[in-house]
Order: C-alpha cells, then sequence, then structure tokens
C-alpha cells in the first residue's frame, strides 16, 4: 500500500513542511515495507515532482493547467481525488498551513472519511495509527484514531524533521483537470505577497515576537533588528496586532498563524492562552518580560524580568560579537 502526501508550493519551490511531511512518510513506510506516493499541483508542478525522488517518493501525481496557476479548493480537491483514486493510500498527509486547513477537509468530506487536524506526532503500527494533537487551545495534548481509512491527516509545520532518502527519479503520472475553470465558483484573481527576506513565519526555525509590552509601534524595529541578528521571522502578539502596531499577517496565536520554531522569542508578551495556542509547541521558549508573574514564564525554557528596552540592545550587542 501507499502512504499520500500532499506537496504544497511556494514561488517555484516545495514547502518546507512538504519536505517534512515526504521524510516522516519515508520514515513510516521504512517500517511497513510501503510506498510513498507525492501529489503536485500547479505551475511547474512535473519539475517538481521529479524533485520528490530525494526524499523517497516512487510515484509523484503532477497537473500544470493553466486552472490551477492559482489556488482554488475546487480545482484542487478535483485532481487530488483523481490520484488518491489511482493511488488507494492507507493515510494521507498535507501540512496544516493556510492551503492544508482548507483543501484536506473538503477532499475527505468528498470521499466520505474521517479526518484529524494540527497533527504534531504520528505511530504507526502497520495499518494502525495514533496521532498526538493539542486541544483546549494548547491546553492538553491528546491522542487520537481515526475511525475511517484511510486517515486524512494535517500537520503542524516545523514539527518533523526533513531526511533525505534519495530514489532516483520518481515515475510520474500526469493528470487533468475533470473540472473546468467556469465550474470553480470562487477564482483567484491576484496574489499580493508582502515581500520580506526574512524566513516566513510558519516555516521560521527562529522567531522573535512582540507584544503589548512594547508600549508603541516603534517597538517592532527592535523586534526587527533582534530579528535580524538571529536570522528570525518576526511575530506579533493579537495586543500589538490590535494597537496597529504591525500588521495581521504576523500575529501568532489562535486567531493567528500557528507556529512551531526551534526558537521562540516573546518579548513584552504576557502568554494570554490565546497566545500560547500558537506558540507553546516550540522546542526552546525565551521570555523577556518585566512582569516577574507573567503566564509566559510558566512555560518559558528562559525567562529574563526585565525592561526589554535594556535588555534587548544588549542581546543584540552580543550576537553581533559571537556572529562576527
Amino acid at each position: 500500500m501507499s502512504i499520500l502526501v500532499y506537496c504544497d508550493t511556494f514561488e517555484g519551490k516545495l514547502r518546507k513542511v512538504s519536505l517534512e511531511l515526504l521524510s516522516e512518510a519515508a520514515k513510516i513506510a521504512d517500517k511497513s515495507g510501503d510506498t510513498v506516493e507525492a501529489i503536485v499541483l500547479g505551475s511547474g508542478a512535473k519539475a517538481l515532482a521529479g524533485e520528490t525522488g530525494k526524499y523517497g517518493v516512487k510515484k509523484a501525481y503532477y497537473c500544470e493547467d493553466a486552472s490551477l496557476e492559482k489556488y482554488s479548493t475546487e480545482g484542487y480537491v478535483d485532481v487530488a481525488k483523481q490520484a488518491f483514486d489511482k493511488s488507494s493510500p492507507k493515510l494521507f498527509l498535507a501540512g496544516h498551513n493556510s492551503r492544508g486547513r482548507d483543501f484536506a477537509p473538503r477532499l475527505a468530506q468528498k470521499l466520505d472519511l474521517g479526518m484529524v487536524s494540527d497533527v504534531i506526532a504520528i505511530e504507526a503500527n502497520g495499518d494502525d495509527f495514533t496521532f498526538t494533537k493539542p486541544i483546549y487551545a494548547g491546553k492538553c495534548i491528546t491522542k487520537q484514531k481515526c475511525k475511517t481509512s484511510p486517515a486524512f491527516v494535517t500537520v503542524r509545520p516545523n514539527v518533523m524533521s526533513v531526511a533525505t532518502k534519495d530514489l532516483g527519479a520518481p515515475e510520474l503520472v500526469e493528470l487533468k483537470p475533470e473540472v473546468s475553470l467556469s465550474d470553480i465558483r470562487a477564482i483567484v484573481k491576484e496574489i499580493l505577497l508582502q515581500k520580506s527576506e526574512r524566513p516566513e513565519l510558519t516555516e521560521a526555525r527562529v522567531i522573535v515576537s512582540g507584544g503589548r509590552g512594547l508600549g508603541k509601534a516603534d517597538g517592532f524595529k527592535l523586534i526587527e533588528e533582534l530579528a535580524d541578528a538571529l536570522g528570525a521571522a518576526v511575530g506579533a502578539s493579537r495586543a500589538a496586532v490590535d494597537s496597529g502596531w504591525i500588521g495581521h499577517s504576523v500575529q501568532v496565536g489562535q486567531t493567528g498563524k500557528v507556529v512551531a520554531p526551534t526558537l521562540y522569542v516573546a518579548c513584552g508578551i504576557s502568554g494570554a492562552i490565546q497566545h500560547l495556542a500558537g506558540m507553546s509547541s516550540s522546542k526552546f521558549i525565551v521570555a523577556i518580560n518585566k512582569d516577574s508573574e507573567a503566564p509566559i514564564f510558566n512555560i518559558a525554557s528562559y525567562g529574563i524580568v526585565g525592561d526589554l528596552y535594556k535588555v534587548i540592545p544588549v542581546m543584540i550587542a552580543e550576537l553581533k560579537k559571537v556572529m562576527a
């Protein structure tokens, strides 16, 4: 049998979360004797499908039709269902990012199958799978099984490692859309991207976030300076976003983005449950806050009680010495 992975793409490359999923699928397949198959859709899909062989993929389904150049739920689900029918997998994996959260549930519904979302670990015992995921805004961790088979799963980015397993060029299977552009009810006309030299927030290994404790919009200049010293992405709490100090695109939390970096630096963030839901699975958390009773210290790996406007410049200076 196979494990089928939907590989998301961005600006002509496979997203990091896709490589994480392929690596995890290859690890499971090594134990069970199954094969790994992939789905790649959109512009440049054939070339990218060919690259999946580096991560243990035996067969890759692709479609470069013009109707898939910009993402649409109906168009992608139509083609992905064809791949699913040809593959007959025992497990379907997609990233728990904006596209995966939209695409996977619709495909599961179309196939009348259940799914588990926002998974952070997978335990495989033959054809039996147990999925670990946070619930109640990250307050609890639960283990779940899917009553239907195959299981549909979306996996949180950055919780699994990337490992190569070069099998050479995979078998490529071209798919053709059965749904025309006129059948798609919601069509994306334009995608406006905020260009940045910093890493993309949900895939960053290091994130520096600012909160209400900054006191003003100009405080994010200091956050950005620390982020650049660390080669990190910039994040923010809801309070900072609601105050108009920075855009919603970098909001971390239950109503923002869920992240799982190796290092998360929380500056002037009290640690409201809404924010913790978006970053509590970070491997290491460093909190800087002048309130020693702030809830963020309850989950922090390291805490600094002090004025961030005095602490962060010292950190930046030391980092520049180390990096020099």
